[in-house]
Formats: C-alpha cells, sequence, structure tokens
C-alpha cells in the first residue's frame, strides 16, 4: 500500500513533540561497549559487558517468561533454542571446557539480545538508543583520525595503563593488516579495526533515517557525515560494504516510494541476479561481490578458499558440528574464518546454524511486513532498524564478531523486535504526534579464535 501520509511529513521541520528516554541499563552497557575494562578475577577474565549481563540475565529471562516484555515471539523461542543447541555441541565436542564456554557466550548471546528485547520496547526507548549510538560513533572521530595518521590507540593504552585493568590488544604488531592507502586502520575502542567500522556501521542508517526531521537538516547531515567518516578509517571493506548497502537501499526506497511493492521487486531482482551469477560463475555469488569490493585482491581470493573449505567441514559434521575444535584446511592456511554465518555452522551444525538464522530471518520479515503508515516517527525508526541490520546482515558473511561485538550485535537486533508488537500512534495534520488514544493494531500480514566464547577462529582477521 502506498503510504499517504509520508510524502506530505517529510520536510525539514524538527517533530519538537517527540520525546527520547534511554533505560539505565542500556546506558551502562552501551559505555562498556565503547570503554572497554577487562580485569581478572582469579583466572577468568572478565569485561564491563559480561559484568553487566551477569547481574541483568538473570531476571530479564525470568520477566520474559512472567510476560512483562509482551508475549513471547517466535524468536524468542528459536534463540533459546539455538543456545541450547549449543550447549549440546559443546558437551559433545569439548566436555572439559563446556562450563566456561556455555557461560561466556550464554551472558554475550542470550544477555546481549535480552538486554535489547527487554529495555527497548517503545518510540522513546529507540529513539534514545539511536541518539546515543550516533552520538558515540561521532564521538570517536577525533580519536580514529589520530590513530589513522599515528597508530597509537589512545583509549585502550589509557584504559591498559590504570592499575589492575586491562583491555583488547591493540593490533601494533599486525603490520600486514595494519595499513591501508598509507593510513593506520582504525579499531578505537574494538578488538579489531573490522568490529569498530561494523559499530560505526550500524548507526550510520540510523543518523540518515532515524534523525529525519527529530533535528534540523544540518545536524543531521553532519552526523551522517562524522559516523561515514568513522566508518571510513576503519579502512575494511566489510564495513563500507554495508554502508554502500544501506545507502542503496535509501535509494532505492526514495526512487520508487510510491511503488506499493518495492521491496518485494527489489528481492525479486537480488534473486534473479544471484541465480544468474551461481549459473555464470564458477565461484559462489557472495564470494564475487566480495572479490569486487574487497581493497586486497589476496583477501577476496582467501575468502573463497575458506568458504569452500569451511563448508567441507560444515558437512563432515553436519549434526553437531566441530565444537571449539581445529576445523580441517589445506595446510598452508591460517586459522581465520572470515565469515560468521559459516562459523556458526561449522562449530555447531547446521541446526545450531539454522535456528539462528531462522530466528533473524523471521524477525526482519515480521517487522518489515508490519504498516506504520498513520505513524511517521515509528515508521521512520522501523525502517532506519531494517536498513542498518539488511546492511550488516551481508557484512556478517564476509566478516566474523566474537566477545563485546557479538554481544552487540544481537543487543542491536532484540533493539528492534519490539517493532513486531507495536502499536501506532494517530498524527495530526502536521505529522507529529499526538496523544489520541492508540489505533488498533494491524496484524502481521496482508491478510490478517574459531576460539573461546566466540572469538575468532583467529585473531588474524582480515576484511
Amino acid at each position: 500500500m502506498t503510504n499517504k501520509l509520508l510524502p506530505a511529513a517529510r520536510g525539514s521541520a524538527p517533530d519538537m513533540g517527540v520525546r527520547t528516554h534511554l533505560p539505565i541499563p542500556v546506558l551502562l552497557y552501551l559505555i562498556a561497549v565503547a570503554v572497554p575494562v577487562h580485569f581478572y578475577l582469579g583466572s577468568l577474565r572478565l569485561t564491563g559487558v559480561r559484568v553487566l549481563l551477569l547481574l541483568l540475565i538473570i531476571p530479564m529471562v525470568i520477566n520474559l517468561l512472567k510476560g512483562k516484555y509482551g508475549r513471547i515471539l517466535w524468536v524468542d523461542y528459536l534463540f533459546f533454542l539455538h543456545f541450547f543447541w549449543i550447549c549440546v555441541a559443546l558437551a559433545i565436542n569439548n566436555p572439559a571446557e563446556f562450563t566456561q564456554q556455555v557461560g561466556s557466550i550464554g551472558i554475550e548471546f542470550i544477555g546481549g539480545y535480552m538486554l535489547g528485547r527487554a529495555y527497548i520496547r517503545d518510540i522513546k526507548s529507540f529513539g534514545g538508543l539511536c541518539r546515543l549510538l550516533v552520538l558515540i560513533a561521532c564521538c570517536t572521530l577525533p580519536f580514529a583520525i589520530h590513530e589513522a595518521l599515528t597508530g597509537k590507540t589512545v583509549i585502550l593504552d589509557a584504559i591498559r595503563g590504570l592499575p589492575g585493568l586491562t583491555s583488547v590488544d591493540p593490533m601494533t604488531d599486525d603490520w600486514y593488516n595494519r595499513k591501508r592507502f598509507g593510513l593506520y586502520r582504525t579499531q578505537v575502542f574494538a578488538a579489531h579495526p573490522i568490529l569498530y567500522g561494523f559499530f560505526c556501521a550500524s548507526a550510520f542508517p540510523l543518523a540518515w533515517i532515524a534523525f529525519k526531521n527529530l533535528y534540523g537538516n544540518t545536524v543531521r547531515y553532519i552526523s551522517i557525515g562524522l559516523v561515514g567518516a568513522c566508518v571510513f578509517f576503519s579502512l575494511s571493506s566489510g564495513a563500507l560494504v554495508a554502508v554502500v548497502l544501506q545507502l542503496g537501499l535509501v535509494f532505492w526506497a526514495w526512487v520508487f516510494d510510491r511503488v506499493a511493492k518495492r521491496w518485494v521487486i527489489l528481492a525479486g531482482l537480488f534473486l534473479a541476479g544471484y541465480v544468474t551469477v551461481d549459473i555464470l560463475s564458477n565461484r559462489p555469488p557472495l564470494i564475487v561481490l566480495v572479490s569486487y569490493l574487497a581493497f586486497n585482491p589476496a583477501t577476496a581470493y582467501g575468502r573463497a578458499i575458506i568458504f569452500e573449505q569451511g563448508m567441507m567441514n560444515v558437512w563432515a559434521n553436519p549434526i553437531f558440528g566441530l565444537g571449539l575444535n581445529d576445523w580441517t584446511r589445506i595446510w598452508w592456511m591460517s586459522a581465520t574464518v572470515d565469515n560468521f554465518w559459516l562459523v556458526i555452522a561449522m562449530r555447531y551444525g547446521i541446526p545450531g546454524f539454522a535456528l539462528l538464522a531462522l530466528g533473524y530471518v523471521i524477525t526482519l520479515v515480521q517487522v518489515g511486513r508490519r504498516r506504520f503508515d498513520n505513524d511517521r516517527r515509528l515508521w521512520l525508526y522501523r525502517r532506519a532498524w531494517m536498513i542498518s541490520f539488511v546492511g550488516l546482515s551481508v557484512t556478517l558473511a564476509t566478516v566474523h564478531v566474537w566477545g563485546t561485538m557479538y554481544s552487540f550485535t544481537f543487543f542491536l537486533f532484540g533493539a528492534g523486535a519490539w517493532f513486531i508488537t507495536a502499536v501506532p500512534q494517530a498524527e495530526n495534520d502536521t505529522g507529529d504526534q499526538t496523544e489520541q488514544k492508540a489505533v488498533r493494531s494491524v496484524p502481521y500480514t496482508r491478510f490478517n579464535k574459531i576460539g573461546r566464547g566466540h572469538p575468532p577462529i583467529s585473531n588474524g582477521v582480515q576484511s
């Protein structure tokens, strides 16, 4: 259905009536992500993210079962089943490390997802999340510029200099991956430049779309430029691919704004292109795409070999995967696997991958099929989140995320689950939200190191 209200609301005047509120646990979580403080408790290495989630995870799960976060969704079932399958795979493959690994993965995966699911549940909290994510990305730009020119990680060095504390390791010794185009790749606060770029790429559509009419155009365009610069200084093809894809989706939505089936048409074109490339090329279509977008041709070739060898491991261990065990590969290959989805399939077998991917896809489809034609702000937030995750989903096929960024990925995913049951609010003639009674909710369809705790298979990640 063509949107009848939104075109008239696309002026540059800010929505003065829109308020935002960010719950304290989310604020603390994002601070812990951006300030990666690590410390040891005996032999156990803890992070700010893990400590916070450790305190919150049990109350959040109990409240979910009690219905305090709305009805239980398909994604809730599937993600918990995915975690159950992780437990089974680790118990079979790595019984000696079962307790430690299940604890760390459960805190990062389930804890991150549940935090977004529990505390981002309406327009105010989602708006507050968008503002803080963009603000964090913008504030890191001076550190990114300094690091690009000098190779010095200011934030990480400062934390590591404090008594009793440590942080992620700077890439100072990884010279092969460290420089591109005469600049040092910047990790700022992340474990790797690709993870810093991934974080900033997730905020790019929020600045572009969620900030529309929330701020004046000047503030919005400056935010877009600053976040885009942060992605650039990561010098990571994976992060830049995400932004390019996000821009393409924004452009498609703008050009075909009046076409009711624009996303169905785009999906059809993508499927047709995929099949055509698959028929005409002797390489997987994703690898063909990466070969044209990667900064380093050797990196693209390496990813093609990794995918081929990785899938051999998946088919050799289809049910329970490899767990934490090393994977079989050509003798000269490193242990790195730059593909999050492939790592999941290798580690936990096809069932583990299928449960995660199904929860992921079902949520995107359910959110995408909601109709928020009468609520401009909700419509903009939903589009920003959808475009962010479509771009990041493709990027996850070319990079691996682990540790804090693994947790952040599913925190942000959980922060969009509320769109499935969101109730649109009526709007007045100027497009501002009013305090009118909520309209009845529309139905979901038109017809009623591979290593430990999800580190990379190796820290030598390229992108």
